[in-house]
């Protein structure tokens, strides 16, 4: 067999314009041929799969993942993550800064990239942190493979990483290149409502004071700066209906934004049920909010769909809030959590395909990557849409062993995730929910580039 060739006959393909059963040939990681209708045949030399029954998808892009490395094996480390991810169909990560130490300059970055090259399975980039100070920084890996944009952490969440003043923001926007992405919260509101609602250890008080004012103070605010600097602008984890509807009117072509799943999924009586397994932030809002959301998915207000992967212990979430440190896992279950809205009618298959593969790769540059073309890179993911099954913590690859959706009954499990034509992730009918890992640490992935 020769690495990087593999033939799927009679699949569900999902092309950008129709779906249509078929076959498609991957030759030396890139897709070759896409027959609609079928009729390829096997040759001795690649790997053959049976599709019958099964969609053929892109391979999904999460731009928007916290792999805790360095720093934190104990909740993620590149491997652990990369593997996670590919068991939920994703082929390409972009991981978050706000690792110890702190991705704030070439260095940091240049040590993860080559970690990702021994531990990941999956395509791989990084972003660059902002602080008060680093601008020089920033310039020094402008146009770096590996390295996807800038991000900007507008109000304090989990780690130090912290830029909120105008003149240290105008000097960002002003004096670097490529995408910005930011945390949109204001910090000075979120400072005073912190001290206000203090006293409060019920749940929902984290709603109320992360509220949507202080979301929206601070998406405005970015969104100023990046037409004042004719700069592009990304504004990551949106969550309320507010922001979503004023950058239906405001965004123009600069700016971008995302939705994570679990925003399109939970609202406050999930939060009130699943407790500080569902704490994040932005924090999960309410029901009103949640159908802004999708409307503003689908007029394409929303550009894309990510997890915020972002990994916690169960001890250290025990505490309770609000103590409980913000953040869950996620990359395991964002495809088959969006394919399962899909078939009970939310959106259609097409429709995920273009705001989770599609969508992020546009997003980010990212060439050949995100759709079933000729030509394009050989990332694709297998899912089974006919069966439906429970998930529970010990189903899950990521470190710290849990997930916030236990309980739930998925369709659209992945049964074949495929990175340039190499096989990563696999399960089988009636087989473990957590399928196999068929691949080495390292096996498949490459540094991604950017436009």
């Amino acid at each position: 067999m020769n690495q990087g060739d593999v033939l799927i006959q009679g699949a569900i393909m999902v092309l950008p314009d129709r779906v249509v059963e078929g076959d498609l040939r991957v030759v030396s990681g890139s897709i070759r041929t896409v027959a609609p209708g079928g009729g390829l045949v096997a040759t001795d030399s690649e790997t053959i799969i049976d599709g019958t029954g099964l969609h053929l998808l892109p391979g999904v892009i999460d731009p928007h993942v916290h792999f805790r490395d360095p720093g934190n094996p104990e909740k993620e480390d590149l491997e652990s993550g990369s593997r996670a991810a590919a068991s939920g169909g994703i082929t390409s990560f972009l991981d978050m800064p706000n690792t110890f130490p702190n991705a704030t300059n070439r260095i940091a970055l240049e040590a993860k990239i080559a970690a990702a090259a021994k531990k990941a399975v999956t395509h791989h980039g990084f972003f660059i942190g902002a602080t008060n100070n680093n601008v020089a920084d920033m310039q020094s890996v402008e146009g770096m493979d590996g390295v996807c944009g800038i991000k900007v952490f507008m109000g304090s969440s989990t780690g130090d990483l912290l830029v909120h003043e105008q003149k240290h923001l105008e000097n960002i926007f002003a004096n670097t290149g490529g995408i910005i992405a930011t945390h949109a919260e204001d910090e000075n509101r979120l400072q005073a409502r912190i001290a206000e609602f203090k006293h409060r250890t019920d749940i929902a008080a984290h709603a109320e004071c992360r509220d949507v004012e202080c979301a929206l103070l601070a998406t405005k605010r970015a969104s100023a700066l990046a037409k004042d600097h004719d700069h592009r602008l990304h504004i990551v984890h949106l969550t309320s209906g507010a922001e979503a509807n004023w950058l239906a009117s405001n965004k123009g072509s600069l700016i971008t934004t995302e939705v994570c799943v679990q925003h399109l999924t939970l609202d406050q009586n999930d939060v009130e049920e699943r407790g500080v397994r569902v704490l994040m932030n932005p924090p999960i809002r309410y029901t009103e909010d949640k159908d802004t959301l999708w409307k503003r998915l689908k007029d394409g207000t929303i550009d894309c769909i990510v997890t915020d992967h972002a990994p916690h212990t169960l001890e250290a979430k025990s505490v309770g809030f609000p103590n409980a440190p913000a953040g869950m896992p996620g990359v395991e279950t964002s495809l088959p959590l969006m394919l399962t809205h899909a078939v009970d009618g939310k959106c259609s298959v097409s429709d995920v395909v273009r705001w989770m593969c599609a969508g992020p790769a546009k997003v980010y540059g990212m060439e050949n990557k995100g759709s079933l073309i000729e030509g394009y890179d050989g990332d694709l993911t297998l899912v089974d849409l006919e069966t439906r099954r429970t998930i529970a913590d010990s189903d899950t690859w990521t470190r710290v062993g849990w997930t916030p959706y236990a309980g739930m009954e998925l369709t659209g499990l992945p049964m074949w995730t495929i990175v340039d034509g190499i096989p990563v992730h696999k399960r089988t009918p009636g087989g473990s929910f957590r399928g196999e890992a068929i691949c080495a640490p390292g096996c498949a992935g490459r540094t991604l580039r950017f436009s």
